[in-house]
């Protein structure tokens, strides 16, 4: 099984992860067998966008370690139903787990009743503000929350 290391903190992640399941930096990968294309000053851009705005990162669980779920937004429903926002899908987690609300710069997390519970930094919880790099737990995903701005 390949590998690719974190260009931030140097994680061993799976080859098919964007993002390190340790950090939730961006995985660059090289390509090999490529040509190096030569631009001129005014066909470069400097400043590529980082991305912005809250995302959950997958750490671990289902095969999905550095999968990311970005640009949340307001309002965001978790849990095992395809039509959720964040589609998990493992049986350990409800059809509407738990919900995501950005309420002004915050962001709340809410569990809807499951029955496995939602956890965040190992505690169960009904309702909490996440923090930047909380874990959170649903089923058996174990996530990170990356509050970008």
């Amino acid at each position: 099984m390949s590998h690719i290391y974190c260009p931030e903190c140097g994680f061993q992640n799976p080859e098919a992860a964007s993002y390190c399941s340790r950090c939730g930096a961006l995985l660059m990968r090289e390509s090999a067998g490529e040509t190096t294309l030569s631009l001129g000053p005014d066909e470069i851009d400097a400043t590529p966008e980082a991305p912005t705005g809250p995302a959950l990162v997958v750490r671990s669980g289902g095969g999905r370690a550095g999968e990311s779920f970005e640009a949340i937004g307001a309002h965001a429903l978790i849990g095992r139903s395809p039509e959720c926002d964040v589609f998990l899908d493992d049986v350990t987690v409800s059809r509407r787990h738990a919900e995501l609300v950005g309420e002004g710069a915050t962001y709340v997390i809410r569990d809807l009743g499951s029955l496995n519970g939602t956890f965040v930094n190992k505690h169960r919880i009904e309702s909490t503000v996440l923090e930047d790099d909380d874990e959170v737990q649903i089923g058996k995903y174990r996530m990170t929350f990356l509050l970008r701005r």
